[in-house]
């Protein structure tokens, strides 16, 4: 069963207040088991907002930017998913974190998949947000084509994600020109680096699911085109302790257009028993 809502305030990204390390920056509220959120391409640590408001009462909730978003230090130019993964547990270690409840959304549900299955022991548990698996062959085309034109352009895409990322109706208004504001204050060349990695990593650790024994749950939007309710399914139904959350009327900026589903999806997941 689904938990009482946590109910998130009104939609407000202000910058928070970062602490920073070894070129991470990060953003912490609440005290007890450790929480960390990684947020997607193209955004900051503010993305999870409603997240950091809603679950830290119970949660020490850690939200990091990517690299070379927000405050935190890029990586260098043509490095796939894998290291970004890397870079991941060198925060925990920065932190001296050894274990940790992971959520990721659309890039950052590609590190949290590929963090699970590269040192499950340290990853309590395990939620993908809008996350990609297995793309097929016109989706496939379709990602790599924006990411060689960010690359030949070197700007960042703003119109086209928002068009992809959020429908028209009045409840998207303030998550889209949030949004819009995380896009234009994202460095070129991070962005570029960033989206090739996605880009090309959604098969990197697709075979591992069946071997997570840690609770997953795997949520997106009905109306997310690209990360499609079939591919939650999917990867729900490989992983032992999989559950897949479908958020009617919300396409890929779920968590921020409708954050009280969200976070009481995540407040479920954070009470599954762990091994």
């Amino acid at each position: 069963m689904i938990a009482t809502p946590i109910p998130a305030p009104m939609l407000q990204c202000p910058d928070h207040p970062r602490r920073k390390a070894s070129g991470f920056a990060w953003h912490e509220a609440g005290e007890g088991d450790a929480l960390v959120l990684i947020h997607g391409v193209g955004l900051r640590l503010e993305a999870w907002s409603p997240q950091i408001a809603g679950l830290s009462a119970k949660r020490r909730v850690i939200a990091v930017d990517m690299p070379g978003h927000g405050e935190s230090a890029p990586l260098e130019k043509g490095n796939a998913l894998e290291a970004f993964v890397a870079w991941f547990f060198r925060f925990l270690d920065v932190l001296d974190l050894e274990t940790v409840d992971l959520a990721g959304h659309s890039m950052g549900a590609l590190i949290a998949g590929g963090a699970v299955a590269t040192a499950p022991q340290r990853i309590r548990r395990v939620a993908l947000l809008n996350g990609v698996y297995r793309r097929d062959d016109a989706a496939r085309a379709a990602v790599l084509a924006r990411a060689g034109a960010i690359e030949t352009h070197g700007t960042v895409d703003i119109e086209g994600p928002l068009a992809r990322w959020f429908g028209e109706d009045a409840t998207s208004q303030a998550a889209r020109e949030a949004t819009r504001g995380f896009l234009s204050r994202m460095d070129p060349q991070a962005y570029a680096t960033a989206y090739r990695a996605f880009a090309e990593g959604d098969a990197a650790y697709a075979d591992h699911w069946p071997d997570v024994q840690a609770p997953a749950l795997f949520l997106t939007g009905d109306g997310d085109p690209n990360s499609t309710p079939d591919m939650a399914r999917q990867m729900a139904a490989l992983a032992p302790r999989g559950v897949a959350r479908i958020i009617e009327g919300h396409r890929h900026m779920v968590n921020l257009t409708a954050p009280d589903a969200v976070n009481a999806s995540l407040a479920d997941w954070l009470e599954e028993e762990t091994a």
